[in-house]
């Protein structure tokens, strides 16, 4: 890290460095000199550091880098020079704009010089095997390494800015700045997914600075200019939202404009507020709430009339008509009636919801639809003064749809003033928040309302109509159109009718027993028969003594309050009990397209990722046949170099070859130079070899010659060699002697100071031997310890697995045979079930036979008696007791019936009373009859019982 003395000599330093081509030198040279610590003191040139800083950074496009100088240059300057910051971070931004702008503007000229001049003309071959390689166009490709890069680069910038100065009391206008700038990079090149993100961003450092609003520096809310900075730059992001068509981000961003005026209680400016619901229009719209965008334009209209003083009288009427053409919308009918409580609760809670957005105060005790309704909304267009201002023809629609009964005729004249106001609409000059109104968007929903209406009043004239008849009714619109209008006519209960295609009718009024128009016609009807009655019967008595003609009436009133009271708690068990069903069988049909949706969509990913490596094989495919390709065409190359080569060339540029058939030709190649290198290798080594022969002959006598000459040159020279070498000697041998004698005396020192540096030297080697062992002993001790730890934690971590891995699988097997034993008792239960079910039914079907054989032999035997009135009921039931079939098996037995005895006398019928008065002497052949069916009932009953326990017995 380098340290200078003053932030001059960085400043300079850095220039040096970047005048030699080394930037990143010199970016790290001005960071460490902005981390350091060294300069907390805000200085003039510091601010220069910082802007050779950004522009290093900005250049080299070294995000990270800016984004800690800037923080640290506002921790330097943030409580003496605010606007030096202030001027930085715009320097910062115009920089990352400027080279994003440039970047464009070179790709767009790379596009235009890439146009192909001749339409005829073949591509490259380069080319179109990039095209191949890569899957993209040349636009695409050129926007990919040069615009994208920056346009990240950019979009990093406008963050690191957001992220710095979020949440500081003194840079509130430079954040609201930026995050204008940031929503106009947006807007300008189309960046949905970093305009979502930018939105989230501010949305957090709200939440942050409500949650945190103790903390120093922080901005209060509660200030005016605070709040109006937070709120224009809300406003700027719900503009550029409807104009990226973002219509959640949108209604995201005006729920974060309605937190935030609920805040404070001051109300915002009117012209924000206009802002404010001219979009919520553009909303509710597009979500095709009409309600909701009825009550949005009824604020806008209020709003423009109360406090836009420019405001036209045109413009004026444009606006009331919108609102007065989008109440009309809104369907004439509630769309949750029948739906279930947890539908009506959360309707409710939208409902309320959408008012606080909207601006209508509702008590939430109170039913939300019952204040934001159509009838609601008309009756407040009508006290706004919304009527007045609204066009003509608007009038007269709003007549014939809401006040007039035209059943043949409404649709006829519904229709020219539906071609008129078609036409209306126009530019706002005075309104700029609402630069449009187009009346037209409004037909397809005052066409639908038309039909109902036509419909609604055919039903009330008409039993039933020809489907061509109402189809000419309602010329405007297709009869399968109508046919769906009344669909959700007839199931939200707006109109009773069914339309049979067979007949070619359409039948009106079948309505139930609690529909509204019946039980008025029922209710008229109940007046008119009492006024009637009245009439005829006249009350005869006064009013005093009306207690004795209705007499016991308030026990009635008590029994019939009572009868209601038990109704109605079965009526409320019954309706629980059906939500209850209907929750049941909504949570089932979520949870079956939730798994019908998880199914589909990893079907698919796996699809998907099977494409994809798919592609990525065929694209390391044909990237190895590529470079296969290529040093097969490197090695033709290599082999085609030579003087005699060059005529091969065109084989490979005028055909298409394989990489075989090029290794082929290569190797074809270097077999024929092979070849004629050996042949005149040979041919030349024949001829050295004649040439050195020759050679070698030649000089030979030459060689001897020269080789005596030399010889007796040598010896002279040795000679005086030898001579000079001995004198030298002597030379060297004399100063020697004479250079020890001279050094003796100081011998004794020269030893005693090597021993004394030996000793020393020895001393070092032992203390430093002695702690390299001591060292290495710690460390082996430290190591054995590791070791041992490590392995007794693998020890026990393994004994820990086996034994949970044993009791899982005792578990496991205990389960089993549970399962096993629970399966084996349920079938032997069964059978034993089955077992006895066989036999119950076989004593059935032989008491049964033999019931059925003994009422045949009794019929047979006994003659039937003459009836008599009086005791005909009487006689017959003496005998039911003894003719009676026995009781089936498993029902208790009387002891009489299981011992064979005679069965017991028949007790006399409690339902008709029992008689003790004598019989009379009229009546003596009934006793006798009797007696005789008596007896021989007696005389049946051992029998038959003995048989029915034989039979049990035998069972």
């Amino acid at each position: 890290m380098a340290t200078f003395a003053k932030p001059e000599n960085a400043l300079k330093r850095a220039e040096e460095l970047i005048n030699v081509g080394q930037k990143q030198a010199a970016l790290q040279a001005l960071h460490d000199l902005i981390t350091s610590k060294r300069y907390r003191a805000w200085q003039k040139t510091l601010e220069k550091i910082m802007f050779k800083y950004v522009e290093l950074c900005v250049d080299m496009r070294k995000g990270r880098y800016a984004k800690d100088g800037l923080i640290q240059y506002r921790i330097v300057c943030q409580q003496v020079n605010v606007s030096s910051l202030e001027e930085v971070i715009k320097y910062f931004m115009h920089l990352a704009t400027e080279r994003a702008e440039q970047a464009r503007n070179e790709a767009q000229a790379l596009e235009d010089a890439l146009d192909v001049e001749d339409l005829e003309a073949d591509k490259r071959p380069e080319d179109l095997m990039l095209s191949y390689v890569s899957g993209e166009k040349g636009k695409e490709r050129s926007d990919r390494e040069l615009v994208t890069p920056w346009f990240k680069f950019l979009w990093e910038t406008y963050r690191t800015v957001l992220e710095i100065l979020r949440n500081n009391s003194k840079l509130e206008a430079l954040y609201a700045m930026t995050a204008h700038r940031a929503f106009q990079f947006c807007k300008q090149y189309k960046r949905t997914t970093e305009f979502r993100r930018l939105c989230e961003i501010i949305r957090n450092h709200l939440a942050n600075l409500n949650k945190y609003r103790d903390q120093r520096d922080r901005p209060d809310l509660t200030a005016p200019e605070s709040l109006q900075l937070y709120l224009d730059t809300r406003v700027e992001q719900l503009k550029i939202a409807t104009d990226l068509e973002l219509w959640q981000e949108a209604f995201r961003s005006v729920e974060d404009i309605h937190g935030l005026m609920s805040m404070v209680k001051k109300h915002p400016k009117p012209s924000l507020m206009v802002t404010y619901y001219a979009k919520l229009t553009e909303i509710f719209r597009v979500s095709e709430s009409h309600l909701y965008h009825a009550y949005a334009w009824l604020k806008l209209f209020t709003l423009q009339k109360s406090y836009n003083k420019n405001l036209t009288q045109k413009d004026l009427q444009l606006i009331a008509s919108s609102a007065l053409l989008s109440a009309l919308s809104v369907t004439p009918y509630d769309h949750h009636c029948g739906s279930s409580h947890l539908e009506v609760e959360n309707e409710k809670e939208r409902n309320l919801r959408m008012a606080s957005l909207i601006g209508f105060n509702i008590d939430p005790r109170k039913e939300a639809r019952e204040v934001l309704s159509r009838e609601a909304l008309l009756s407040e267009l009508s006290s706004k003064g919304v009527m007045a201002c609204a066009s003509q023809d608007v009038k007269d629609l709003y007549c014939l749809l809401e006040n007039e009964f035209l059943p043949l005729d409404l649709a006829a004249k519904v229709q020219p003033l539906l071609t008129k106001i078609s036409k209306l609409g126009g530019k706002l000059v005075s309104v700029s928040s609402v630069p449009e109104v187009q009346l037209t968007q409004y037909i397809p929903s005052l066409e639908n309302l038309c039909a109902l209406r036509v419909l609604q009043q055919v039903s009330k004239v008409y039993h039933s109509m020809k489907i061509k008849t109402l189809s000419k009714m309602i010329p405007f619109m297709d009869f399968s159109v109508v046919e769906k209008i009344s669909v959700d006519a007839v199931k939200y209960k707006f109109v009773a009718m069914d339309i049979d295609h067979q007949k070619g009718a359409v039948t009106f009024g079948n309505e139930d027993i609690e529909s509204d128009e019946l039980c008025d016609h029922l209710m008229v009807l109940t007046d008119s028969l009492n006024k009637a009655r009245g009439l005829i019967y006249p009350p005869l008595k006064k009013q005093s003594r009306l207690g004795e003609s209705l007499y016991g009436l308030a026990d009635v009133v008590e029994k019939e309050h009572k009868r209601l009271l038990a109704r109605k708690s079965i009526i409320e068990k019954r309706k629980e009990e059906h939500e209850r069903q209907m929750l049941e069988k909504e949570r089932e049909e979520e949870s079956r397209r939730l798994k019908q949706q998880k199914t589909t969509e990893e079907a698919e990913q796996r699809r998907l990722a099977a494409e994809y490596t798919r592609r990525e094989e065929q694209r390391i495919r044909r990237e190895i046949e590529e470079r296969e390709l290529q040093e097969a065409q490197a090695l033709l190359l290599q082999s085609e170099k030579g003087p005699k080569k060059k005529g091969k060339r065109a084989v490979l540029e005028g055909e298409k070859v394989t990489k075989q058939a090029l290794i082929e030709m290569a190797l074809s190649e270097q077999l024929k130079e092979r070849q004629e290198m050996e042949k005149k290798l040979q041919k030349l080594a024949k001829t050295m070899d004649y040439v050195e022969r020759a050679k070698r002959e030649e000089e030979a006598p030459l060689i001897e010659q020269a080789f005596d000459q030399r010889l007796e040159e040598e010896k002279k020279i040795h000679e005086l060699e030898q001579l000079k070498e001995i004198e030298l000697s002597r030379q060297h041998h004399a100063g020697d002697v004479q250079e020890k004698n001279r050094l003796a005396r100081i011998l004794d020192d020269k030893v005693t100071f090597q021993r004394r540096i030996e000793g020393r030297r020895e001393a070092e080697y032992t203390r430093l031997k002695e702690e390299r062992e001591y060292r290495i002993n710690q460390q082996k001790a430290m190591r054995e310890r590791e070791i041992e730890i490590k392995r007794k934690l693998l020890y026990y971590i393994k004994t820990e697995e086996e034994r949970l891995t044993k009791i899982q699988e005792e578990e496991e097997a205990r389960k089993r045979e549970e399962e096993e034993r629970r399966k084996k008792e349920e079938a032997e239960r069964k059978a034993k079930l089955d077992e006895i079910a066989e036999k119950q039914r076989q004593r059935e079907e032989e008491l049964e036979e033999k019931e059925r054989l003994r009422k045949e032999a009794l019929r047979a035997r006994i003659p039937d008696p003459l009836p008599r009135p009086a005791d005909s009921g009487t006689g017959l039931r003496s005998v039911e007791p003894a003719a009676a079939a026995p009781p089936s098996a498993g029902k208790y037995v009387p002891r009489f019936r299981r011992e064979g005895a005679a069965a017991p006398p028949a007790e006399p019928d409690k339902r008709y009373g029992h008689d003790d008065r004598p019989s009379q002497t009229g009546d003596r052949w009934r006793s006798d009859d009797r007696d005789r069916r008596s007896s021989f009932a007696g005389s049946r009953l051992p029998s038959s019982s003995s048989s029915w326990s034989s039979s049990r017995t035998r069972g």
